[in-house]
């Protein structure tokens, strides 16, 4: 299971820009049939297209945003996104989300003696911890939060564990 985001903003945009173009198109066509002045009159419009040329900055330009914009949408069509809920190992077709995964790992980084605060990113294959720490001598500290964050994800136990990298910081640094 590895339920993927969908594609609406996208989407939903492309349906957008393709239903004014076409109420548009409506409107003028209605406004022709009734006789009445339209919006946007053709022959100005067919006019004004048969005198650009090919080699003008206005086709090239206009050719350049279109083909652009497609290839964007095409790579939101095809590229996965990450996944939302991250299988487990088992069974059952179960997993956990992103947001459960990451702060549940956060405690387990945060209950080790003498961390004061933590913070987690989970990559693909990876968990980053950047630990805080008030102590001066931090000795065996970094390798306590990664024991702690690894025995959390193996009570958690993921399809594809991932490897643990912690940062420790004391609470005076600045980097």
């Amino acid at each position: 299971m590895k339920r993927r985001p969908r594609r609406s903003a996208p989407a939903t945009l492309s349906a957008l820009v393709i239903l004014a173009v076409c109420v548009l198109a409506a409107a003028v066509s209605v406004q022709l049939l009734l006789g009445e002045r339209p919006w946007i009159s053709y022959a100005a419009v067919t006019g004004w297209l048969h005198g650009q040329h090919w080699t003008d900055l206005v086709p090239a330009v206009a050719g350049g945003v279109a083909a652009l914009l497609g290839l964007v949408l095409l790579l939101a069509a095809v590229l996965p996104g990450r996944a939302r809920v991250l299988p487990l190992r088992g069974d059952l077709d179960s997993g956990a989300s992103r947001r459960s995964y990451r702060s549940t790992l956060r405690v387990a980084a945060s209950t080790v003696d003498g961390i004061s605060g933590a913070k987690l990113k989970l990559g693909g294959r990876r968990v980053k911890a950047v630990v805080t720490t008030a102590r001066t001598s931090t000795d065996g500290l970094a390798d306590a939060v990664r024991t702690a964050v690894e025995q959390r994800i193996g009570q958690i136990d993921p399809a594809t564990p991932p490897a643990v990298k912690v940062r420790l910081k004391t609470s005076g640094s600045t980097s």
